[in-house]
């Protein structure tokens, strides 16, 4: 009866028998995202980080070892840890030594050990973060424009091509700078140009696989007293034009897929 089908029928149902997995793990990335757990601050930035779309399109599954650079406030951290629990592994690199912004994120972990108990962390220096090639996949987000500002972007890039597995993904994302600007390498205003990041990331030994319009934002005009701190969430100048920046929204980004060969 199968042979009724054809081809067409065939890939029908091999993804009828996907259906289920592919289902569950939709499920319980939209838990994860939905947490009462997750801080209000970091879910007022889903309307600017899509956190649903950008793990979909980099290939975030629950079985998946996952290293994360630099968290930060832990937005993805919220979202990774416990989508991740029990089938798959997240990890945390810190840089060394930490300081007390970093500190604070430890205290967080240990205050919630039914949603992050099991989050490993590690250090991000200048040797492995992990043994390597045992990763699935790298995330970084919004970090590049510091490594490049502290002169250490290539450095921080092998060591995250020497954590991930042959085929394993890279993802990242930052503040896109205008095309037809000169790059300034230190990245003072904390926008990068896409082309020039992804040339930096392929001089690792990555291979560009595609990238993503899911953080655009034509709004931001990339031309503020304080660069890309004067948007939200940072607001830099404060009270000054404050609704003004608060229309434009966070940055326009840049959203990149990458693959080790």
């Amino acid at each position: 009866m199968v042979a009724k089908f054809g081809r067409r029928g065939l890939v029908g149902l091999a993804a009828l028998a996907a259906w289920p997995r592919a289902g569950w793990a939709a499920e319980s990335l939209a838990a994860a995202i939905g947490s009462p757990a997750r801080s209000a601050f970091n879910v007022a930035r889903d309307r600017y980080r899509h956190p649903a779309a950008v793990l979909r399109f980099f290939g975030v599954e629950p079985a998946r070892t996952v290293l994360e650079i630099e968290p930060g406030a832990g937005y993805w951290t919220e979202i990774l840890a416990p989508y991740l629990a029990g089938r798959g592994r997240y990890i945390a690199a810190l840089p060394v030594p930490a300081g007390a912004g970093w500190m604070r994120f430890l205290d967080r972990m240990k205050e919630d050990p039914k949603d992050f108990g099991q989050v490993a962390v590690t250090g991000l220096g200048d040797g492995p973060m992990v043994p390597p090639g045992s990763v699935d996949l790298v995330l970084s987000f919004r970090n590049l424009h510091d490594w490049m500002a502290a002169g250490n972007a290539a450095l921080v890039l092998g060591l995250m091509f020497d954590a991930l597995r042959p085929g394993g993904v890279l993802g990242m994302e930052d503040h896109r700078a205008p095309a037809d600007k000169p790059q300034d390498p230190k990245a003072r205003d904390g926008y990068v140009r896409e082309d020039y990041a992804k040339a930096l990331i392929e001089q690792a030994g990555f291979r560009f696989v595609a990238a993503s319009a899911v953080g655009d934002n034509p709004r931001d005009t990339k031309d503020y007293p304080d660069g890309v701190w004067t948007l939200p969430p940072v607001l830099r100048l404060g009270a000054v034009d404050r609704a003004k920046y608060l229309a434009i929204g966070e940055s326009d980004r840049w959203t990149m897929k990458f693959v080790k060969p």
